[in-house]
């Protein structure tokens, strides 16, 4: 079935259908249980079907999917009796990321679109600091201080706290003391090497919804291995993906499949200490993402490590097996059996204990938009290498990316540092000018037509606040007018003037009109 993807069978085949694929899911079992193997055969099926798949690797073994796998008479024999007539070896296009820049393309956002609700959740502040943060990115915001990477982020706090009287008074009380701790917990992030995550050119959300000319989209595969040991910044670091994703697609509604599926892997970091506040947030971008056209799967160990509010969203489920050793595992075997339509044929929640590895309980959304009844089914082994990949074939992977070349190589440019340290500089060679924007691209490694130039993404505001670069809003409008767009090819030398003026009309645009992300997630 075009329209489908097989996960597996039992006495029923079970499938996702493509059209409702984005109405969330739930991937969940205990360690050792095979999560890991079903979310590969999910992107993998997925990607076959020309839908673009984000997943992290958080024990590193998730990246074989790039290589064919090795033939294996066992998984060659299952996946016949399963049903998958078609079944061969093969590798998934793959698209590395890393935001330490180590195993993948540099993934990277600028402060501004981070924002000070989600910067003071990494760094882990309290209702005082975070206010003295959002202090910080205001004042910014009103003096048109681009605050780009982690040294921007450092020079306006030290210019709150010099002109700490003087801010008070106009936007209320900050102290040195709070704008101390808010450097030291900059120091620990930098420590950990997260200041990398910081500067540009930042990511373009379009270079996570790549096809190959086959049709077949790319599986971005981001190397979570070291990010994992930072949970607050991996979970903080989804959180903004997903809310970027939120805020930029446009309204679809439902689509005949999805234009990309997001796995949160080790979803329960994203709720551990969360403030009920932040958790009804996420509830509302998960909620509403559906109709961008985007799937969210939450991957966890156990269906109560996300909030009755969330977990309620996901449609399609897979439950891989559950111990039940102590009164609180019993109870989530009791809570999981709980969340899925009964079948007559089988008693779930003796089921979920008793199931081996490979093996999932399974219940998805039907055409009418109903859960089938659950179904005791052996998982479709994937097509591509179960198992790490070495330096080697990583490096060779990334050599001959879409992407090769287009985010490795950071930008610099003018921003808050540079003014208010005083040290300006002449104005740069030519190259990236604003935030994402990387080289035009030009033939596809992948093969067969060009990649389709990059689009200018839009540009945000010290406060989150993003308007449009071109036309229809205020800040468009007044960059309009302050640069008199032309038809014409422009030169060098005015390129880079008319980029200067179109960031001050962006400035002034944001003091009137914010992001819609801002407005959820502003307090």
């Amino acid at each position: 079935m075009a329209d489908s993807i097989l996960l597996g069978a039992g006495d029923l085949p079970c499938r996702l259908l493509l059209a409702r694929a984005n109405r969330h899911g739930l991937i969940a079992g205990a360690t050792g249980t095979g999560k890991t193997v079903t979310l590969q055969t999910l992107a993998e099926g997925l990607s076959r079907a020309g839908v673009p798949v984000f997943c992290a690797d958080v024990k590193g073994d998730l990246a074989g999917l790039a290589e064919a796998g090795s033939p294996n008479p066992k998984l060659e024999q299952r996946a016949a009796a399963l049903g998958e007539a078609d079944y061969a070896y093969e590798p998934a296009p793959a698209v590395f990321w890393d935001v330490f820049g180590q195993l993948g393309h540099p993934l990277r956002a600028t402060v501004a679109e981070m924002g000070p609700v989600l910067l003071a959740r990494m760094l882990e502040l309290n209702e005082t600091q975070e206010g003295a943060l959002a202090i910080a990115f205001a004042l910014a915001d009103d003096e048109g201080h681009l605050l780009l990477d982690f040294k921007d982020l450092r020079a306006i706090l030290g210019h709150v706290a010099e002109r700490a009287s003087e801010v008070s008074t106009a936007y209320g009380h900050v102290t040195k003391a709070s704008i101390g701790t808010i450097q030291r917990r900059l120091l620990l992030l930098e420590q950990e090497g997260g200041e990398r995550f910081f500067g540009e050119p930042a990511l373009a959300l379009q270079d996570l919804m790549l096809l190959t000319p086959e049709g077949r989209g790319a599986v971005n595969v981001l190397a979570a291995e070291k990010l994992i040991a930072s949970p607050r910044l991996y979970a903080t670091f989804l959180l903004w993906l997903l809310s970027e994703l939120f805020e930029e697609l446009p309204e679809v509604g439902d689509l005949p499949k999805p234009k990309l599926v997001f796995f949160f892997d080790e979803a329960h970091l994203l709720f551990r200490d969360a403030p009920r506040s932040l958790v009804e947030k996420v509830e509302t971008v998960v909620r509403l993402i559906r109709s961008k056209g985007v799937g969210v799967y939450f991957v966890t160990q156990n269906p109560l490590d996300l909030p009755a509010t969330v977990l309620g969203q996901l449609g399609n489920r897979v439950q891989h097996a559950l111990r039940a050793f102590t009164p609180a595992e019993q109870k989530a075997v009791r809570a999981a059996a709980e969340t899925f339509r009964p079948n007559p044929k089988l008693r779930v929640e003796e089921a979920i204990t008793a199931l081996g590895v490979g093996e999932a309980l399974v219940s998805t959304l039907q055409e009418d938009g109903t859960p089938s009844m659950v179904e005791r089914a052996r998982i479709l082994p994937p097509r591509g290498r179960i198992g790490p990949l070495t330096a080697e074939e990583r490096a060779a992977i990334m050599g001959r990316s879409p992407l090769a070349g287009h985010y490795d190589t950071p930008v610099d440019r003018e921003s808050a540092y540079e003014r208010l340290v005083g040290r300006a500089s002449a104005p740069q060679a030519e190259g990236p000018q604003r935030t994402g924007g990387a080289p035009v691209r030009g033939g596809n490694p992948w093969g067969g037509a060009a990649l389709p130039p990059r689009p200018v993404p839009e540009a945000r505001g010290p406060r989150g606040g993003r308007i449009p670069d071109t036309g229809g809003g205020l800040g468009g409008m007044v960059g309009d007018i302050l640069t008199g767009r032309g038809g014409r090819r422009e030169g060098v030398v005015e390129s880079m003037a008319k980029s200067a003026a179109r960031s001050v009309g962006r400035q002034l645009g944001n003091a009137v009109l914010r992001g819609v992300l801002g407005s959820i997630l502003k307090r």
